[in-house]
């Protein structure tokens, strides 16, 4: 035997060696899955040599049907899965069964519950699937040989699951892959051709390509040749009326690798200039990968039925990336590839078609369901929100599934939406009112709302600060005709809904005041671009808005280290005891300290940061040292 075909030990990655503990271990009672996550790989392999053959106008099935195999035997207590997919090379049979390189370990450890169904549900979303063989046998056997490579350059794989694996040469005839599994004691069971059927049925049905199983040696009829075992056809090529609930919840979980019920779904044949039809599902809950900007998209092209690739973002604008599916076209030419995508017209009418039909089954989720919407928000609402600068066309649609928090809100979960805003408007009032805070807590406490509270006016609670919150006040400026105004930016008039006597309240503390303000102003001198008397504030002595009228005062945050607004305006409450006694007192020998006090109170109520703490806390102590003093005396 040469070097080559001698027979090689190599040792598991830790993580392997866990996930093959918990699979012996942790799993036993939902045995029944290593024959879902096998079936499963082999359908993968063969979607994979269809995208490698048609890539070099090759026909897939020129060496005959693409199918999946499964058989046992008795005598030998084994079950076979057998694919005639792309197959393996020695090198891909380290990196994808000896080590979990990418497949998202250390998140499918950390996900796991304790509750042994649940569990076993993570298997096949976290590309750990082929390890649940180990739930039934005490060792594997895979033999592999790469499409495009020689018959002498096969490999077979072993392993009892314990640690190690050896490799080996072998002499293949046909590409594709047969995994082999030895059972252990107790598992005869499954050594039934109705019993095999039963789990193909229940998990694998919905598969497209044929799984086959041999007749049973008690046949009558001793000719008769290997059967499907399940329907192999398309699901969404299926007409609605043949489907039912589960069939979808099937489809989706093995489509996505996610074994939740989706939330929701749209099946829908488009006819016309174009024709293609559309199977897209909304998750249940947002997967790992959903902030990862490289991470893979969750729809499936297909042309006449046959996958092509998957979406990269053409098919599906980016804020609804957590969509699932399949789109099937029979407008395209089979070797389609990325280049030709980008400019087709076809893809074009997919795309807007689709983002529309997603759109709509969410408005109509929210209006139905609201219980089923704000699950959906939880998970997937920060993501939604991108589409109000991505989506220029679709916007208004857009803003009308948004949710927020607000004044008005029993709870902090965001429960309003721009429309509720709207209906509860004040007679007079022309403004949608909100605040942008770094979180939820500093927006309820901010002293930006303390008009707006008296007034009993709401006003949003955009709480996610300088994240996703920047984009929708940057792209939304108005809804159903009604501007969006941030309570912490311009001269906060609520002119609008002021009766004569506080109008006449205002001007008259303006006067009252116009002397300490222009101390305040020159105190400060460039810290602050103004000081003015404030119409907002009623229990705080002052606080910082931005100048700007065009600019929230948090989305110039980021272009500051310090948190400030590029022209920050210090306003003052004339109703304060603080205020009132630096007005009686104008040739108080330390207004200076005060206005920087003040100013610097202010900074940390907006949750920016102060330039210098120390020169803060200093002159705060000066002050309560000479105001102590100051009572001593008396």
């Amino acid at each position: 035997m040469s070097a080559q075909t001698e027979q090689e030990s190599f040792s598991f990655q830790a993580e392997v060696v866990q996930i093959l503990d918990l699979m012996v271990h942790s799993l036993y009672s939902n045995k029944e899955i290593f024959l879902r996550e096998l079936i499963s790989n082999g359908s993968d392999a063969i979607d994979r040599l269809r995208l490698e053959l048609l890539s070099k106008s090759e026909l897939p099935e020129a060496v005959g049907p693409l199918q999946i195999r499964v058989s046992y035997d008795s005598g030998a207590r084994t079950i076979t899965v057998t694919d005639n997919g792309i197959g393996m090379s020695r090198q891909e049979v380290i990196d994808h069964i000896g080590t979990i390189a990418k497949s998202g370990t250390r998140e499918f450890l950390a996900a796991l519950t304790g509750d042994q169904r649940k569990d076993a549900s993570l298997i096949g979303q976290f590309g750990v699937g082929f390890y649940s063989a180990f739930i039934v046998a005490d060792r594997v056997t895979l033999t592999t040989r790469r499409s495009g490579l020689t018959a002498a350059e096969g490999v077979r794989w072993s392993s009892d699951g314990r640690g190690a694996y050896t490799l080996e040469t072998a002499e293949l005839a046909d590409r594709g892959t047969t995994v082999v599994l030895h059972l252990r004691e107790g598992e005869d069971d499954l050594l039934s051709g109705y019993r095999l059927r039963g789990i193909i049925t229940k998990y694998s049905d919905h598969i497209s390509l044929p799984i086959v199983m041999p007749p049973e040696k008690d046949s009558a009829d001793e000719s008769a040749e290997e059967t499907p075992v399940n329907q192999a056809s398309a699901l969404w090529a299926r007409p609605k009326s043949e489907l039912t609930e589960q069939d979808y919840k099937d489809f989706y979980r093995h489509a996505s690798g996610d074994f939740a019920d989706p939330l929701a779904w749209v099946h829908s044949k488009i006819e016309g200039t174009y024709e293609y039809t559309l199977l897209l599902f909304i998750p249940s809950r947002a997967p790992f990968d959903l902030w990862i900007p490289q991470a893979g998209r969750g729809i499936k092209l297909h042309i006449r039925r046959v996958f092509v690739l998957e979406d990269s973002g053409q098919l599906m604008p980016q804020y609804l990336r957590f969509v699932r599916g399949v789109i099937d076209s029979a407008d395209l030419p089979l070797n389609v590839s990325r280049e030709l995508l980008q400019g087709s017209r076809v893809v074009d009418n997919i795309r807007s078609n689709a983002t529309k039909k997603m759109l709509r089954l969410l408005a109509d989720m929210a209006e139905k369901e609201p219980e089923k919407y704000a699950a959906f928000w939880k998970e997937f609402g920060a993501v939604l929100k991108e589409g109000l600068a991505e989506d220029f066309s679709n916007r208004d649609e857009i803003a009308k599934l948004l949710r927020f928090t607000s004044t008005k809100s029993a709870s902090d979960e965001p429960d309003v939406s721009l429309s509720d805003y709207a209906g509860r408007m004040k007679e007079g009032q022309q403004h949608i009112y909100y605040l942008l805070a770094p979180g939820l807590a500093a927006a309820k406490a901010s002293p930006h709302l303390e008009a707006f509270r008296k007034k009993g006016i709401e006003v949003l609670l955009f709480g996610e600060g300088e994240g996703i919150d920047n984009w929708v006040v940057a792209s939304l400026r108005e809804f159903d005709g009604k501007r969006l105004q941030s309570v912490a930016q311009g001269s906060g008039d609520l002119s609008e809904l002021e009766d004569e006597a506080e109008a006449e309240a205002k001007q008259q503390a303006s006067a009252e005041l116009a002397g300490l303000v222009g101390q305040l102003k020159a105190a400060l001198g460039e810290r602050a671009y103004d000081v003015r008397v404030s119409s907002r504030l009623t229990t705080s002595p002052a606080c910082i808005v931005a100048n700007e009228p065009e600019i929230d005062i948090n989305l110039a945050r980021r272009l500051r280290g310090s948190g400030l607004p590029s022209q920050p305006v210090l306003e003052i409450n004339p109703q304060h005891p603080l205020v009132r006694r630096l007005n009686r007192e104008p040739a108080d020998p330390r207004l200076a300290e005060w206005a920087h006090v003040l100013f610097d109170q202010a900074v940390l109520t907006l949750g920016a940061r102060i330039e210098e703490p120390a020169g803060f806390v200093n002159r705060l102590n000066d002050l309560l040292v000479s105001l102590s003093e100051g009572d001593q005396s008396r």
